[in-house]
This record gives C-alpha cells, structure tokens and sequence, in this order.
C-alpha cells in the first residue's frame, strides 16, 4: 500500500508572529516544529504500513527551513519524502496550498491512501485536506479517530464529531484527516536520527510540478488577508469597599438581572 502523509511545519505557538501590513505570518526567528496532528498522521501511517505492508511518503511544502520537519519525518519511520519548495509558493493560502500538494501528489503517486492532520495550529482552517482530496477526485473523511481495512479496496472509519462517533466506508484511493485520538506518535530513534541526516533530499519547484504561475503563491490565491489588528480589552469596574459589601451585592444583582441572566426566581 502506498501512503502519503501531508505534513506542515509550523511555528512554536508562543513564537507566532504576524505582519500587519502583508498579513502574512512573520517566520524568520521563530522557532519551529512538525505541525502536532500531523505527527498522529504521520503514526497511522506507520501503523498501517507495519499491517498492509507498503510505502511511506511525507510531502511538505514551505520554505527551506522546512527541511527540518522532513528529516524528522524520516526519523520517525518514513520512507521517503518530497521537499515543495520555491520562492513562488510564498503567500499560498489554503487553495493554492492544496493546488501544490495535490499536484506533488499526482506528480509522486499514485497513492491508496492519503493522510494528514485534521487542521494545522498556525492557521486553524482544516481546509487544505479536503481541498486536496476534491482536487484529486477522491473522497474523504475528517475527524477521523480509528481506521480499519477490510481487505475488500476500502477502508472502515470512524469519525468523532459533536453528537458521537460516526462510521464511514469509503473505497481506496482516498483520503482522510485525523484527530489526536487516534494513536500516540513514538519517538524517533538514534539510528533513525542518524539516517535522516544523512538523507539527500530532493526539492521540487512549481516548474516540476507543472503549475503554471497563477496556480500557486499569492497569484494562485483568491483568499487575502486584508487587515490584521489587536483587540483591546476595556473594562470599567466598579469598586465597593468593605463597608459598601451590601451595596455591591445589590449592584451586582441588578446588572445580572439587566443582562437577562438571572430574574426573580434566580439564574437562568
């Protein structure tokens, strides 16, 4: 079986910092790390390869540092990996993110199955998946916290959502985002690390993959963020001092009961 996992490396969530006149995350000087829900991908991946047998191919797209998270991913256990880098792709929002992947996927495939975390921390959308998957002509299924196979050409999921636990069968090729419930990523090992050091890694550019200038990067993208701004907190207190406590006790009542939090029988 042939496995790709889609992978992102993204900032250390206390390092995100942002341009307020690009409207673009602010990378350089922060630190980095393999996008955490796509390390549970990544694992089921592995999972699965260890029981239908197989291939492993983490793909990523970002700039050169980015090559960090892909040697991590072959120190975890992947096989192979494919390093979508170019100055072009800068900017992509979530379509022209997806164009990307989706093309590296044809270009690297064809794949069985296709996984990747349910959304990513910097960007919180859980779009690029499904978009893949639609741009490919597959199907696929979110929130995915358990995957079985029936060694029929499809796979058994079952997907966490608000009301309970849903279950789904859909035909292979497919592709499906998880959830954290689903397993618990390993360590890397020494010699895995040592491996992956060593590993020549290949980049491939938007001329390699065949898209054309206005498929990628900012161009490719009909999403803009167009203004970025800080909310403030105002708050305007009133203050009873110990001898006004009974004061404050019925302030307090009538402000509730004006909000329509409580009436007068009690709260809500």
């Amino acid at each position: 079986m042939q496995i790709a996992v889609l992978i992102k490396q993204v900032p250390d969530s206390d390092d995100v910092r942002m341009d307020e006149v690009t409207g673009t995350m602010i990378r350089e000087g922060a630190g980095a790390m393999i996008n955490p829900l796509d390390l549970h991908a990544l694992q089921e991946a592995l999972t699965i390869r260890s029981s239908q047998g197989g291939e492993v191919v983490a793909l990523s797209m970002g700039p050169p540092q980015a090559e960090a998270a892909l040697r991590e991913a072959l120190a975890l256990g992947a096989d192979a990996v494919v390093f979508l880098s170019d100055p072009r792709f800068a900017a992509s929002d979530t379509w022209a993110t997806a164009r990307t992947l989706a093309a590296a996927c044809e270009r690297t495939g064809p794949y069985d199955l296709i996984l990747a975390g349910e959304k990513a921390t910097d960007g919180e959308t859980g779009q690029v998946g499904p978009e893949v998957a639609v741009m490919l002509g597959v199907p696929f299924s979110t929130y995915v916290s358990r995957v079985e196979f029936d060694g029929c050409g499809s796979v058994e999921v079952s997907r966490t959502v608000e009301d309970g636990i849903e279950r789904q069968k859909l035909p292979l090729p497919c592709l499906l985002t998880v959830l954290r419930d689903i397993n618990e990523p390993a360590m890397p090992t020494l010699s895995g690390k040592k491996a992956a050091r060593r590993a020549a890694l290949t980049v491939q550019g938007m001329d390699s993959l065949g898209l054309s200038p206005d498929e990628a990067g900012l161009a490719g993208s009909p999403t803009r963020v167009r203004r970025i701004f800080r909310p403030s907190l105002a708050r305007n207190p009133r203050i009873f001092k110990a001898g006004d406590i009974e004061e404050g006790i019925v302030a307090l009542f009538d402000e509730l009961e004006s909000r329509g939090l409580i009436d007068e029988q009690g709260p809500s």
